[in-house]
């Protein structure tokens, strides 16, 4: 019986595959999002209203407003990007803001889908400029513009829910839902425990963060200097910024690698 049923659940597994399939921009790899962004979005929304209700937002203006500078900045590159590769529609329902939160132990960032991000000031002294800071949020945009955090959800949902509709699965198990959703962002009861990105999310980060930054008129090539100081500064456990992100030196390696096409779009 089990191996009629695992015969029976291939081709249904193999059918949600294709039907789901996008294509990340630049890498051109196929990607699974069984989600609806708009779904990823609203839960996002949510999550992040609650997130800065619950956090208290740094009081230090002046760094404040530098993160919404140079995020504001990288948005835009991200938009006009976007739109000159005719891919302008993945950006439909995003609302961006840009805030910091006092959290000077925690070296911390993210963006969530609908360009929601945050900074923790634990992690301006890595950053050290506005470059090291352009670093750190075109990366974490990467990563929600290329849907990662849907692909990294669909692929848990998956595994959780095997072949019942994702849409019957939100219905029936908000609960379950909302905490794959919470894993898949270090949010809730279990904050700072993420699914990890793959390598090719990494890559794909990256590869898509030098970009948006170049075109921001960020240097790119002072990723290399924010990756080594995180790297050295962690001592024997890496920040939390770094857990699921590979820290050694092919992650450095395969930066260098990307440098100059970023450098293409890099006007000073």
């Amino acid at each position: 019986m089990k191996s009629n049923i695992k015969i029976l659940f291939i081709p249904i597994v193999l059918t949600l595959f294709y039907q789901s399939c996008t294509v990340v921009p630049l890498t051109g790899r196929k990607q699974l999002n069984l989600l609806p962004e708009s779904e990823m979005i609203s839960m996002s929304f949510t999550n992040y209203t609650d997130f800065m209700k619950s956090n208290q937002a740094s009081t230090d203006k002046k760094n404040a407003d530098i993160v919404k500078e140079v995020g504001s900045a990288i948005s835009e590159s991200v938009i006009k990007y976007f739109t000159d590769n005719n891919l302008i529609s993945r950006l439909n329902g995003y609302q961006w803001e840009f805030n910091l939160v006092k959290n000077d132990s925690t070296p911390n960032a993210w963006c969530m889908p609908g360009g929601k991000v945050v900074v923790y000031s634990g992690i301006l002294p890595y950053t050290k400029d506005k470059n090291g800071l352009a670093v750190v949020l075109s990366h974490e945009i990467a990563h929600a513009v290329a849907r990662h955090g849907n692909e990294r959800m669909s692929q848990e949902l998956l595994t959780q829910f095997g072949s019942i509709a994702l849409s019957e699965a939100i219905k029936q198990k908000p609960g379950q839902t909302q905490s794959i959703f919470n894993t898949a962002y270090g949010l809730g009861s279990q904050f700072g425990v993420l699914l990890p990105f793959s390598r090719e999310h990494e890559l794909e980060a990256d590869k898509l963060g030098l970009i948006f930054m170049a075109m921001a008129g960020y240097d790119p090539q002072t990723a290399i200097g924010f990756w080594e100081r995180m790297s050295s500064m962690g001592g024997g456990k890496p920040p939390e910024f770094m857990s699921t992100h590979p820290s050694d030196e092919k992650r450095i390696a395969r930066i260098k690698e990307a440098l100059p096409e970023a450098m293409k779009y890099y006007k000073k």
